[in-house]
């Protein structure tokens, strides 16, 4: 046993020790800065200052591996950039001019201006925000129901809250449960296939997604490495050959925007040639036959036409995936953000639940939070009355409110009550680790027009960002993950999360929510602190776990047992027969609650507004599709741009063309350039990028260059690269979910001295610029 293995052995199971001056601390991560998953960590600190991170070999979860963004940690904790208290401003908004005062002096203002408002408006003229879910997914929900007393609580302008929502939505209604890749990531022993059923998938489609650097929805992505190493061969979807793509048996680079066309042709060969499931189809399936009419005229040749992928690989691929056995699809956010985010998913899901690998080993298993922690968006909806929730924004379109697939608010409809005062008027928003203008909002300078309008606003993050320094009238720093007592669960398993560490008078969204709520609605915070919500989570939110906040630092993780073939043991119905929780009790193909409001039950496809084929005269101006979200190891989302470490590895923003069409332009590697397109512009830097289609450009999101001004003009040059200047806001599907984030049109020229004098973030501070 070499040294570092002896090290780690000799402290298994221990939740503290020391070593040397440090004392190490084992426990798990999950807030901004980082991702959406909740590693095990060991956490060095010494003097009380966070000195080292380390992944836990303990943890089944990463297994002690950890991404740049968990290892850089220290850095961004002792950053300092960091704001070391509460901040009230003093000058115009986006002056940059601050003033500091204490927490009760901050409480005090928000106090003030809540009540007013409640008195003025009502409470639901308040909305509350937050960014990518993460530890403030249940906290400012709270904040938004439970002390504000408002049912306007959404994603930070994130249009079509394509973000997961769209494929939550689609499976929620025709299975009645979520389904998940199984990477064995549900058992605490997890590649022991000895001791559980677990098998490593024969084939594993990667569908839109770049699981090793994004690691999303809790999934984390060396896993697919893991099965790869275990015998698991690739199919990949993607308009780029990723890492992952380069070892498949089948790439599949289709034109952005088109994954539904492609997963309707796939479903037409599977079942034109007799490959599904037809046992689990008969048993299990509803409305098969309406599903096999409506994939008949997509035909692998259409296709073709539609995808830009050869009707060969088309066909290789669904037959690859139909005969392996198990086979699973791990998907991604290019689902959600297309105005046919829903139909999209829907064709997918009809994939797994046709081929028979619905709740099998190495298929695509149920899964639910465990210990049935039913603790998210929807936490604290029950304390506002009835006639209060009706007035939630958004609520004309029914799968959200209606059919209570959510309970946020509509983003888009945010912004439009903004913009119009109707239905009624906002006037505060609260935003918490979201950074709207540089990230979520689609339409990132009409966003800015509007919330420069708003009455008041609050910020709370990490960081002064460009949205806390244009909009916010009180910024409030918030704790990162190791200055957290708190507990999440996201699928499995239930996590602890124990504070070893103070950074300056910065706290967490658990005691600013509580201290808020008990000044607001005491009656709906019976706790005092971070620790007491989190046992009261413990004892009344999470069934079947035997433990508080103590225990549950000890246990660090805790794994519920796991079932496979649920629906046959009459473990996912309420009634306990076996079945699916849906109104037929099977896999709805033909979507019945869809019927019933008035939507299509099966999935279709058609073609983006803003394409070469929906829009041709646009297109001849703007002659590449632009894909935008492209993920990096080095960041997530808007975070991590202030980090030495990151920006050494990443410093500029790149956009990405073939070499042929940059030639074609005149462009070469590293030149920065403006991408343009009828809505807006901006610059990134060129990566020649040789496996693109040559009709395709792809960009980056999210950046801001925390290393430039703050106060406005500047505004840390925020819509300088910043590619959602291009996007559209409020174009949705007919449910309310999907946005074109990722099929877009552009064109792309070099940046000159000349057509550089002036710049986007200039543009639109001061002459009101872009997207008029």
């Amino acid at each position: 046993m070499d040294q570092a293995n002896s090290y780690y052995e000799a402290h298994k199971g221990e939740v503290e020790w020391r070593d040397g001056d440090y004392t190490v601390t084992r426990t798990t991560v999950w807030s901004g800065p980082g991702c959406h998953d909740g590693c095990g960590v060991l956490y060095y600190t010494k003097d009380g200052k966070l000195e080292k991170v380390e992944g836990d070999p303990d943890c089944p979860f990463n297994q002690g591996t950890l991404c740049m963004r968990c290892l850089e940690m220290p850095e961004a904790v002792n950053h300092p950039d960091r704001p070391t208290g509460p901040l009230k401003r003093a000058g115009e908004r986006g002056e940059n001019k601050w003033e500091s005062v204490t927490w009760d002096e901050a409480y005090d203002i928000i106090e003030e201006k809540v009540r007013a408002i409640w008195k003025d408006y009502g409470a639901e003229s308040i909305a509350c925000m937050i960014g990518t879910g993460r530890n403030n997914c249940w906290q400012i929900p709270y904040l938004c129901y439970a002390a504000f007393g408002s049912p306007n609580f959404c994603l930070g302008f994130l249009s079509g809250e394509s973000c997961f929502q769209p494929r939550s939505a689609a499976m929620a209604s025709m299975n009645g449960d979520f389904l998940i890749a199984d990477m064995s990531q549900q058992f605490e022993s997890r590649y022991d296939t000895e001791n559980t059923e677990w098998v490593p998938p024969e084939m594993i489609v990667v569908w839109g997604c770049n699981p090793i650097a994004s690691n999303s929805d809790n999934f984390y992505g060396g896993w697919v490495v893991d099965c790869m190493q275990r015998g698991s061969r690739l199919i990949t979807v993607d308009p780029s050959l990723t890492w992952l793509a380069a070892r498949s048996d089948y790439w599949l680079r289709l034109r952005p925007g088109t994954d539904g066309a492609l997963a309707l042709a796939m479903l037409n060969v599977i079942i034109s040639e007799d490959l599904y499931d037809r046992e689990f189809v008969e048993k299990w399936c509803y409305g098969f036959d309406e599903l096999a009419e409506r994939v008949k005229e997509w035909t692998p040749e259409r296709a073709e036409a539609v995808c830009w992928v050869p009707k060969d690989t088309i066909i290789g691929a669904a037959r690859a995936y139909a005969k392996a056995k198990p086979a699973t699809i791990h998907w991604g956010l290019p689902i959600d953000q297309a105005v046919v985010g829903i139909p999209t998913a829907q064709a997918i899901n009809a994939l797994w639940a046709v081929t028979g690998n619905t709740d099998v080993p190495g298929g695509n298993i149920i899964i639910r939070n465990a210990f049935e922690q039913n603790v998210s968006y929807n936490y604290g909806y029950q304390t506002l009355p009835a006639e209060v929730q009706a007035k939630r924004i958004g609520a004309e379109y029914p799968l959200m409110s209606k059919a209570g697939f959510s309970s946020t608010a509509h983003s888009d409809s945010i912004l439009q009550a903004i913009e119009t005062g109707k239905p009624y008027p906002i006037r505060m928003l609260w935003l918490s680790s979201t950074n709207p203008i540089a990230n979520m909002a689609s339409d990132a300078p009409r966003v800015y027009r509007a919330v420069r309008t708003l009455d008041f606003v609050v910020v709370s993050d990490p960081f002064l960002t460009p949205t806390a320094v244009a909009f916010a009238d009180v910024f409030l720093p918030a704790s990162m993950s190791c200055e957290r007592n708190t507990q999440r669960v996201w699928w499995v398993p239930l996590r602890g999360m124990k504070k070893v560490t103070q950074f300056a008078d910065v706290r967490s969204d658990d005691t600013i929510v509580t201290d808020l709520g008990r000044r607001l609605h005491p009656e709906n915070f019976p706790w005092t602190d971070d620790i007491g919500w989190t046992n009261d989570i413990l004892v009344n939110d999470t069934p079947g776990y035997d433990g508080d906040f103590e225990q549950l630092c000890k246990d660090v993780y805790v794994y519920p047992a796991f079932e496979y073939r649920k629906h046959e043991k009459g473990l996912l119905r309420p009634d306990g027969q076996p079945g699916f929780n849906t109104p037929s009790g099977r896999i709805e193909l033909y979507n019945s609650i869809f019927a019933l409001w008035g939507y299509d039950p099966l999935p279709q496809w058609e073609e983006p507004s803003c394409s070469p084929y929906a829009s041709p005269e646009l297109y001849e101006q703007y002659p590449f599709v632009l894909t935008t979200g492209a993920r990096s190891v080095e960041f997530f989302h808007s975070e991590h741009r202030q980090l030495e470490t990151s920006r050494e590895f990443h410093p500029d923003p790149l956009f990405e063309m073939s070499p042929k069409a940059a030639e074609a332009a005149g462009l070469s590697e590293g030149d920065w350039c403006w991408l343009e397109n009828h809505r807006g512009r901006c610059r990134q830097k060129l990566h020649v990028n040789p496996s693109l289609d040559d009709r395709v450009v792809r960009a980056e999101h999210g950046w801001w260059f925390p290393e430039q001004e703050a106060a406005e003009p500047v505004l840390f040059g925020v819509f300088d690269s910043n590619i959602n200047n291009l996007l559209p806001q409020c174009e949705n599907g007919p449910t309310g979910y999907g946005a074109p984030y990722k099929n877009q049109l552009c064109r792309v020229y070099a940046c000159t001295e000349e057509n550089s004098a002036e710049l986007p973030t200039a543009c639109v501070t001061r002459k009101d610029g872009y997207s008029k």
